[in-house]
C-alpha cells in the first residue's frame, strides 16, 4: 500500500511515516519544510518539498497516486493563531481543503485527519473529554482543526470520501523542536540540560494529556483500518500539571533550578485530559509509554543532540 504523508517531515509526521514504512508500506511526504526537517526521515522515503495550498500538490497525488492519505501538515501553534488568524485559516481550513479534493480527484482510498482534542473543545464540561463533547474553541487554531472535521463530513456524505479523525492530546518525545513555540517538554528539555532558567506560564497547576509519540505512531497505523467517517480520541486518559512534567523531567536532566512563573498564556485552557476508551475498544489501541519511561527518553535524545552539537 502507497501512504502519503503531509507534515511528514516534521516531529510527529516523521514518526509516523516512519511507523507506515516499517508496517511494509510504500511511504511518500509532502512537506513544505517550514518547520519540518529533511533529515528527519530515512533515504528510502520520498520527500516532495510542496506546500499543501500549493496547485504542485495536484502533481504530486498524480505522480505518486497513494491509496492512503494521512493528514498532519498544519499551523499548529495556538498563540500564532491568536496574532495571525487568517494566516492559520489559510494553512489549516485552505490547506487542508486542497488535500481533500486531490484525495477525491485521484480516487485515495481512505485520508486520516489528524485534529486536536484539546484546542478544539475549549474549557471542559466534564473530564476525561470523549468524542462527544461539545466543541467551544478558545483559539482560532481550535477552530481552523474542528472546522475540517465538519468538511470531511460533508465530502463523506456528498462525494464518498473514506475518512478516518484521530484527536490528539500534548505530543511528546524524540524530534520535537524546543526552539519557538513548541511544547512544554522540548523546550524544558533544551533549557535544563543547557543549565538555563526555566519559564512556567501561570502557576504549573494546568493539566494536559501528555502522550509519547510512538503511542501515536501506532495509533496512525491502526487508523487505516477504521470505520469511515469515524473520530477517534487517542491519548492517556491522565492529567498531568506541568509543574510535574518539571519535576520529573528536572530529575531526568540533573536540573537544580526553581521555575520561573510567568503569566498564564490566552487562548489556553486549564484543565483537559480525554478518554481514549473508543479507541480501545473500536482499534484496540491504548497507550503504552509510561510518563516517566518517556520523558526519560526523550531527555536522552536532547542530551545526545545537545552532545553531538558540542
Amino acid at each position: 500500500m502507497k501512504v502519503l504523508v503531509t507534515g511528514g517531515a516534521g516531529f510527529i509526521g516523521s514518526h509516523v511515516a516512519e511507523a507506515y514504512a516499517a508496517a511494509g508500506h510504500e511511504v511518500v511526504v509532502v512537506d513544505n519544510l517550514s518547520t519540518g526537517k529533511a533529515e528527519n526521515l530515512p533515504p528510502h522515503i520520498r520527500l516532495h518539498p510542496v506546500d499543501i495550498r500549493s496547485p504542485q500538490l495536484a502533481e504530486v497525488f498524480a505522480a505518486e497516486r497513494p491509496e492512503v492519505v494521512n493528514h498532519h501538515a498544519a499551523q499548529i501553534s495556538v498563540n500564532f493563531s491568536l496574532r495571525e488568524p487568517r494566516f492559520d485559516a489559510e494553512v489549516n481550513v485552505l490547506g487542508s481543503l486542497n488535500v481533500i479534493d486531490c484525495c477525491l480527484r485521484h480516487d485515495v482510498r481512505k485520508l486520516v485527519y489528524i485534529s486536536t482534542g484539546g484546542a478544539a473543545v475549549g474549557e471542559p464540561r466534564y473530564l476525561p473529554v470523549d468524542e462527544q463533547h461539545p466543541v467551544d474553541p478558545l483559539s482560532p487554531y481550535g477552530c481552523s482543526k474542528h472546522t475540517v472535521e465538519h468538511y470531511l463530513y460533508l465530502f463523506r456524505k456528498s462525494a464518498g470520501l473514506d475518512y478516518t479523525v484521530l484527536r490528539y492530546p500534548n505530543v511528546y518525545g524524540p524530534r520535537q523542536d524546543p526552539h519557538g513555540e513548541a511544547g512544554v517538554v522540548a523546550i524544558f528539555s533544551g533549557l535544563m540540560l543547557r543549565g538555563q532558567p526555566v519559564r512556567i506560564n501561570g502557576t504549573g497547576e494546568q493539566e494536559r494529556d501528555f502522550i509519547h509519540v510512538a503511542d501515536l505512531a501506532r495509533a496512525n497505523l491502526l487508523a487505516v483500518s477504521a470505520a469511515a467517517g469515524e473520530m477517534y480520541n487517542v491519548g492517556t486518559g491522565v492529567g498531568t500539571s506541568v509543574n510535574e512534567i518539571f519535576r520529573v523531567l528536572a530529575a531526568c536532566t540533573g536540573y537544580a533550578q526553581d521555575p520561573v512563573h510567568g503569566p498564564a498564556l490566552p487562548g489556553e485552557v486549564f484543565k483537559i485530559y480525554l478518554d481514549s476508551s473508543k479507541a480501545e475498544r473500536e482499534l484496540g489501541w491504548r497507550a503504552t509509554v509510561s510518563l516517566e519511561e518517556g520523558l526519560a527518553e526523550t531527555a536522552d535524545w536532547f542530551r545526545q543532540r545537545l552532545a553531538v552539537a558540542g
